[in-house]
This record gives C-alpha cells, structure tokens and sequence, in this order.
C-alpha cells in the first residue's frame, strides 16, 4: 500500500484521472489561474529499471486552488501495463490549509471505465464511484471517519504550503487522508536538510518523512503490513516562488522489493 500511496499522491489517488471539471470547478479555476502556480514532471523507478512518467500541476490563488496529475506506465513497467491514470481536484485555500470541493480520477487504460469522485460537503469526505466498487472494506469508512479528511493529491499539496509545518519544524503532524475507498492518516516527522541534486533542481532540500497509518476501507488481504507501516516515505523538498511554496525533488520509500524512488526531472513557475 505504500508505493501505492507515493503514486497516487504524485500523481492520482492511490493508484485506485484530468478532473472531471463541472461549471463551479471551471470558476474555481479561473479565479486561480492568475495567481502563483508550478508545474513538475517526475519519472518513478524501482531499482535502476523506470517505471512510471508522473506529471503534478498546480494553481494557487489567496483563496482557491486546483490541480491535476497524471501517471502513465513506462519502460519496465509498460511492458506488464498500459497503465494511464488521470486526476484533478479544485477547492479553497486558507494559507497552508486546502479544503478539496470536488475531487476525480479515472484509469483511461481500465475497461471498466470507472471515475472515483469525492465531494466534500459539510467537510466530510463522501465516495461517489460510478460504476460502484464491489466493496468499500471491511469495515468501510464511516462518516465520521471521514470527516475533515482530504484526497491524496490535496494532501500532497498542502504539505508543501506548510499545512504541517509547527514552531520551527517544517514537518511535523498529522493529516487525514480519503482515497475513495480507503481511510487513512499520513503522520509526518521532520527529517531536517539534506544536499540533494536531480535534473530539475538542486540544492539544499527540507527532509519529511511520512509514515501511512490505515484507518478503515481495506479488504482483509490488503491492509498493509506492520513492516510497510514502519518505514516512512521519505520526500525531499525544494522551495518555489521565492519559498512561497515546497515541491518534492525526490520521493523515496524502501518498503517492498527494491523500494520506489520518484526524481523530478522538470520544474516550471508560473
């Protein structure tokens, strides 16, 4: 579950998407567009084989923002999967705090054609999956459960506005995250600074670690392991638009056999 998570934070929703706009996404978007925005292309790889081409794009304004991001298979991988996952989100922003409103992805290589949608009224995070999962685990996420927690690539975004920065760590805390089916925390510790260097940027970059803790809304022979839950996503963090913001340069987990690593390979402001 965890390398699962890394792709759908970078890129959709835990693997499980362009947004499926409707009439409020396009106004959200428009309000958006004239403000700060970054977009990033990353390729994945397992060992030294690429597995995945990942591209993140986001548009923030005072009080709005949107995103999208896309996964496709490549190399290795593309020879096993067609893989091509497209996802977007538009909501509001109270400084590092990101309030999704209407949240989507889709597998276009998928024949069941399936779209996970997210609404979030009243702030509670509520799975309109069309056609629908055969089950939402045992046990499913209640609403409760749900209640104040955000879609992945929300999630990721708010991260690197400083929705978990405190007193003078960059990363420490708690946020609750909602795929669509499965209900989970990202507990996040900070791992200080580190020299890192990857096609795109290279410099001094802010450590967070990550660690995935399961809620609720898995099957019995997916909920992931005390071994996958021990070791942290580790994601290195380089400062855009003056520092107004942190992208992730490099994502690295070690869980599963020779551990995924994600390198940006691109960075564009605007």
């Amino acid at each position: 579950m965890k390398k699962t998570w890394i792709f759908g934070a970078m890129a959709v929703a835990a693997l499980s998407c362009s947004a499926l706009a409707s009439a409020d996404d396009a106004a959200l978007a428009d309000s958006a567009a004239a403000n700060q925005g970054v977009t990033v292309q990353y390729a994945g790889s397992v060992m030294v084989f690429q597995v995945a081409n990942i591209v993140v794009s986001g548009q923030f304004a005072n009080d709005t923002y949107q995103a999208s991001a896309r996964f496709t298979a490549a190399g290795l991988a593309a020879l096993f999967t067609d893989a091509d996952i497209e996802a977007g989100v538009s909501g509001y922003r109270d400084g590092g705090a990101l309030r999704p409103w209407h949240y989507s992805h889709l597998n276009h290589a998928s024949s069941k054609n399936r779209v996970v949608a997210i609404d979030f009224p009243d702030g509670i995070a509520t799975p309109d999956i069309s056609p629908p999962f055969g089950s939402m685990g045992e046990p499913p996420a209640t609403d409760a459960e749900r209640a104040g927690a955000a879609d992945p690539l929300s999630t990721l975004l708010a991260m690197g506005l400083g929705a978990v920065a405190r007193g003078e760590s960059h990363c420490a805390g708690t946020l609750p995250v909602f795929d669509g089916r499965a209900r989970y925390n990202l507990r996040f510790e900070d791992g200080g600074s580190d020299r890192v260097r990857t096609r795109a940027w290279s410099g001094n970059a802010l450590v967070c670690h990550a660690y995935y803790e399961p809620i609720s809304g898995y099957e019995v022979d997916e909920f992931p392991s005390e071994d996958d839950v021990s070791r942290p996503i580790t994601f290195w963090m380089a400062p855009v638009h003056g520092g107004d913001m942190h992208v992730p340069v490099r994502i690295r987990t070690n869980a599963g056999f020779g551990g995924v690593t994600v390198v940006a390979r691109s960075i564009e402001e605007n």
